[in-house]
């Protein structure tokens, strides 16, 4: 499956993003939507669009790496494959082979807060989706030959994530450091020992304890008749049961006390690379829209403050940047610079400090802010055009917020966002000393 939880493709993505973006939220239509709750617990949202012959499911649980137990880490991404093997249903590999000869795609991805599953197919193959995403909620074959089959998947994955890929520890130790003492303090792909040593009991206990309809958000999107898809949603949910879910490890995310530094040596860098991060905000906290404004005015196109300083004016930076990373009850915030031939790191970190002060001290421009804002609404526009990407923001909004109408509303978070707010922002997290600062250096050759 296609990953979604990788801090550097999130920062390059970012990096990448085009500064002649205009699109307006004046001309962005409300999305419609129906929400209903069957009376096992699952939220059912419904969105019609009959611009074209396809329908999207997408399934969200409330379940991500945050809701293992140490010694079991990795479970959550474990059944994002698993998931794909057979049900009572259907025979293993069958669920590839119903889609692709459908015209039709699948995929799914696993993070701290979430595990989600999606089908993309014609319009006419509903039922298909709906019964192949009941049969796995609840009738999912945890046995020896797909848990084997998908050890040795996720065990190659483990390997060719942290050891065979340029800083591919960075997000183990962000969290380790960051979110230490806590459920965010492990990544979704968790140990490699713990997935070696679980035993099918140990699955089938986690599978029983979180794969049920009042933990789950279905999102049906596209072009269907809205009476004919609750009869089916009737058909392949309404008879299964609700559960208890499994009560959650309270925590609380402690500030660093002093700054933290370390250096890894990685053979599979060509360059090195330095990634400073500081303590960040939950999903929730209002100033995370300040925060993800300040992201673009810091790293994205070239017309950023990171791009011209390190990488255009000084060139001591092959690539530079800064993004926001917020979670269900915490998050990070990470500067990066890919350090240029002969430059010095120390450099690197004091010209990304110089510009941050700057920020601290002065504030920014007028037109660096509606930069920003031009960036958000092109992309809030362009993100709820899609069948597939409606269905998206309607499973995570009713799932965080449970107010799917946020796909319509939440660009209003970041057009309020003032001068100000950056400035205040940027001195609430970045005017502090206590950070963590990881730098990778290739490893010599010998």
């Amino acid at each position: 499956m296609i990953k979604k939880s990788q801090f550097l493709t999130f920062a390059l993505l970012f990096a990448l993003i085009a500064t002649t973006l205009s699109a307006k939220v004046d001309s962005f239509k409300p999305i419609s939507f129906i929400k209903d709750t069957l009376p096992n617990g699952l939220n059912v949202i419904y969105t019609i669009d009959k611009d074209a012959p396809i329908i999207a499911t997408v399934v969200q649980y409330r379940v991500g790496s945050r809701y293992e137990k140490p010694g079991k880490t990795g479970y959550t991404h474990f059944f994002e494959h698993l998931m794909f093997e057979a049900t009572k249903s259907y025979e293993r590999a069958a669920i590839d082979k119903f889609v692709e000869e459908a015209g039709g795609n699948l995929n799914a991805h696993t993070s701290f807060d979430e595990t989600v599953y999606y089908l993309q197919l014609p319009s006419n193959y509903l039922e298909m989706a709906l019964w192949i995403e009941s049969s796995r909620m609840r009738g999912l074959k945890v046995d020896t030959i797909g848990v084997q089959t998908q050890k040795g998947v996720v065990t190659e994955e483990l390997i060719t994530r942290r050891e065979n890929s340029a800083y591919g520890t960075l997000l183990d130790k962000i969290s380790e450091h960051l979110f230490k003492g806590t459920n965010y303090e492990w990544t979704t792909l968790g140990s490699l020992d713990d997935i070696k040593n679980a035993k099918i009991e140990d699955f089938k206990e986690f599978y029983d304890g979180y794969y049920y309809p009042n933990n789950a958000t279905l999102a049906i999107s596209g072009d269907f008749d809205l009476a004919e898809a609750r009869k089916l949603v009737n058909k392949y949910f309404v008879d299964m049961p609700r559960h208890q879910i499994p009560a959650e490890r309270p925590f609380v995310i402690q500030p660093l006390e002093k700054e933290i530094r370390e250096t890894i040596e990685d053979s599979k860098a060509q360059m090195p690379g330095i990634f400073v991060g500081y303590p960040g905000v939950s999903m929730f906290d209002p100033d995370f829209y300040a925060l993800d404004i300040l992201a673009d005015i810091l790293a994205a196109g070239e017309s950023s403050r990171f791009y011209q300083k390190l990488v255009d004016n000084e060139k001591i930076s092959l690539q530079a940047g800064f993004f926001p990373f917020a979670l269900e009850k915490g998050g990070s915030l990470v500067f990066y610079s890919i350090v240029a031939p002969g430059k010095d790191n120390e450099e690197n970190i004091k010209a990304m400090d110089e510009i941050v002060s700057d920020i601290i001290k002065n504030g920014v421009k007028p037109e660096e802010l509606q930069k920003s804002k031009n960036i958000k609404e092109a992309s809030f526009v362009g993100d709820k055009k899609g069948t597939l990407s409606k269905a998206e923001s309607l499973a995570r909004y009713n799932a965080y917020y449970g107010s799917p109408d946020r796909i319509n509303t939440e660009i209003e978070n970041y057009m309020s966002v003032t001068m100000d707010d950056i400035k205040r922002v940027a001195k609430k997290y970045f005017g502090t000393d206590k950070r963590l600062i990881l730098i990778y250096t290739p490893k010599e050759k010998i």
